[in-house]
C-alpha cells in the first residue's frame, strides 16, 4: 500500500457572507484536485468572518442547516476527496462550537473537533480577544484515521491549540503522523510566532504539520497573516503560501515519519522527575 499523500492547504480572506466565499474557494479546490491532491484542508473560519461575537451569533446555525457545511459535503462526493473544514461557528444551546469537520470521499463527516483551547488574550498592541465568550471549550483530542490512504493517523487541532506543546505529544503519541492547524493568525503575532510554533511542533512530534490559513484583509475589518506551511518531520518548510490568495501541495512521504522518530526517539523517552519548588 502506497505511503505518499498528495496534500493541499487553501489560503484566503474569508468574506461576511459564506455563500460569496464559497464562490471563490470551490475554482481553488477544484484546481488543487486537479493536480492530484486527495487531502484538502481549509483554514479557521473556513467561510466567514464577521466584526464581532454579536454578528457572529447571529448567523450561526445548526450542522443541519449550515450552508458551507453542505455544500463542501458535496463537493467532497463530487470529486472523492477528504476535506478538511479548518473550522465554522456551529450552534449549541447556550454557546457556538468553533468546530472543524473532516469529510470523507462519500461526502460524510468523519470526525469532528471542538477547538479546545480558546483564544482569550490581550495583546502588547492593545488586541483584546475572548472567544470563551463566544464559543464552548472542546473537551475531546480527536486523532481521524484514513483507511483508504495507508491507515494513515491525523490529528485535529486548531490555531490558539498550536501554543499547548502537550497536546501535540499526546497526539503524536497516539499515532498521529499528520497533524492539522487550521488558523486565523493575527498580523500582530504571525511575523514572531508562527513558523517558529509551526517548525517546532513538527520536530518535537516528528509529524507532517498541514497549516493552512486565512490571509489580508477581510471585509469586517480584520486583517490575517497568511503564510499557510506545510512542513517535514524534520522541521523543514517545504511550502510557504506567503500572503497570497491561492493553495500549496506537496506530496508526502509518511516514511519521513518513521525515519525522524528512529532518528531521535523523544516520544520514547518521557521521565518522571521530582522537584524543589
Amino acid at each position: 500500500m502506497s505511503k505518499y499523500l498528495s496534500v493541499a492547504c487553501l489560503q484566503y480572506a474569508s468574506k461576511i457572507k459564506e455563500e460569496k466565499t464559497l464562490k471563490e474557494i470551490i475554482p481553488l479546490i477544484n484546481k488543487a484536485v486537479n493536480q492530484g491532491n486527495r487531502l484538502i484542508t481549509l483554514p479557521e473560519c473556513a467561510t466567514s468572518i464577521q466584526k464581532n461575537a454579536v454578528i457572529t451569533k447571529k448567523f450561526a446555525t445548526t450542522e443541519r442547516n449550515n450552508i458551507s457545511l453542505q455544500t463542501l459535503k458535496e463537493v467532497a462526493k463530487t470529486n472523492s476527496i477528504y476535506i478538511l473544514i479548518g473550522s465554522l461557528p456551529i450552534k449549541n444551546r447556550y454557546k457556538l462550537s468553533n468546530r472543524s469537520f473532516l469529510i470523507g470521499p462519500n461526502g460524510k463527516i468523519l470526525y469532528r473537533y471542538d477547538k479546545i483551547h480558546l483564544f482569550d488574550v490581550v495583546l502588547p498592541n492593545g488586541s483584546i480577544f475572548r472567544e470563551s465568550q463566544t464559543y464552548k471549550q472542546g473537551s475531546k483530542a480527536i486523532i481521524a484515521t484514513l483507511k483508504e490512504i495507508c491507515d494513515v493517523k491525523i490529528g485535529l487541532t486548531i490555531c490558539y491549540d498550536l501554543r499547548f506543546p502537550y497536546l501535540y505529544r499526546d497526539l503524536a503519541s497516539n499515532g498521529a503522523q499528520i497533524i492539522t492547524i487550521p488558523s486565523a493568525f493575527s498580523n500582530f503575532t504571525g511575523p514572531l510566532h508562527w513558523n517558529i510554533l509551526l517548525r517546532t511542533r513538527a520536530i518535537e512530534t516528528g509529524c507532517f504539520i498541514l497549516a493552512p490559513a486565512q490571509t489580508g484583509v477581510h471585509e469586517c475589518g480584520r486583517a490575517s497573516f497568511g503564510h499557510s506551511l506545510i512542513v517535514s518531520p524534520w522541521g523543514k518548510v517545504i511550502a510557504d503560501a506567503g500572503k497570497k490568495t491561492g493553495f500549496i501541495s506537496a506530496r508526502i512521504n509518511l516514511n519521513e515519519v518513521k525515519n525522524a522518530r528512529q532518528s531521535i526517539p523523544s516520544l520514547n523517552s518521557t521521565r518522571l522527575y521530582s522537584t524543589n519548588f
